[in-house]
């Protein structure tokens, strides 16, 4: 892998992680209501437009990243995503952690390794 593609690839995943985090933020507000009231009050908070903008940079890093690889290896190193979220999730909204998901995760993340040694 050059550095240049683990630059893209590391930048999609720092957007495609952000993105989900921001809509999360937006999402977990306890004050939104319900049914349309919610959607409204959710347009009107920056998460949401803020992760509307990490989703727009990672869909340029994304097309610029797979440019440079097949497409078969980029899917697959971008699976990491999963992982990151997931830890992100953990660690800034207490998400739990199952012993499945721990499993799964890690199995992915070795898949991403080996994809990216070879």
């Amino acid at each position: 892998m050059t550095l240049l593609v683990a630059v893209f690839w590391l930048l999609n995943v720092t957007f495609d992680t952000g993105g989900h985090l921001a809509f999360k933020a937006a999402a977990a507000q306890p004050d939104a209501g319900d049914g349309l009231a919610r959607w409204k009050a959710m347009a009107q908070r920056p998460w949401i437009w803020i992760g509307v903008s990490f989703f727009v940079a990672e869909f340029v890093v994304w097309q610029a990243f797979l440019s440079l690889i097949p497409l078969s290896q980029g899917v697959l190193l971008g699976s990491i995503n999963i992982v990151a979220v997931m830890l992100a999730g953990r660690w800034l909204f207490a998400e739990k952690f199952t012993p499945m998901r721990v499993i799964g995760s890690t199995l992915i993340a070795l898949g991403v390794a080996i994809v990216g040694l070879g």
